[in-house]
């Protein structure tokens, strides 16, 4: 079984979304079998907190279920536990590091590096723009997904 963990800074905006649209790409490639997926924060300032509802809302505009959704805090531990551990952003990728203590790891991925854009998913948290987040975070997860397409 692949694990794969989404990381961004408070796991109520772009972590969780990604979580769910990654989940979403995966029942309809027919891979929950084989990848499991989840989201956790760098930060502790939203453990035990739903998503944003500005993610809820996208989400809901594209049909993709939000349940299960709860915010929690990267550990240590995740490390050993997850197959990758893919941020949202350049200091993310440095706090991961960090929590994680494995600096420069193949495992720990920035997502839109996965992708033709050299740059960080943007948080729509700051930005109030969580479509262009959500542009950004499918495109991030059909190239990481197994079969490419989403």
């Amino acid at each position: 079984m692949i694990k794969v963990l989404f990381v961004c800074l408070g796991n109520i905006c772009r972590s969780p979304m990604a979580e769910a649209m990654f989940r979403d790409l995966l029942k309809k490639e027919n891979l929950t079998n084989k990848i499991t997926v989840d989201s956790a924060a760098t930060s502790s300032w939203h453990i035990g907190s739903p998503p944003h509802k500005g993610t809820l809302a996208i989400l809901n505009k594209y049909n993709i279920s939000s349940g299960g959704l709860v915010g929690r805090q990267l550990t240590k531990e995740d490390f050993e536990k997850f197959d990758y551990i893919i941020g949202m952003d350049e200091s993310n990728i440095k706090n991961i590091s960090a929590i994680t203590g494995y600096p420069n790891h193949p495992k720990i991925i920035r997502l839109l590096d996965l992708t033709d854009h050299n740059k960080d998913v943007p948080d729509p948290y700051y930005t109030g723009d969580f479509q262009e987040t959500y542009d950004l975070v499918l495109e991030g997860c059909q190239a990481f997904s197994p079969n490419g397409t989403g």
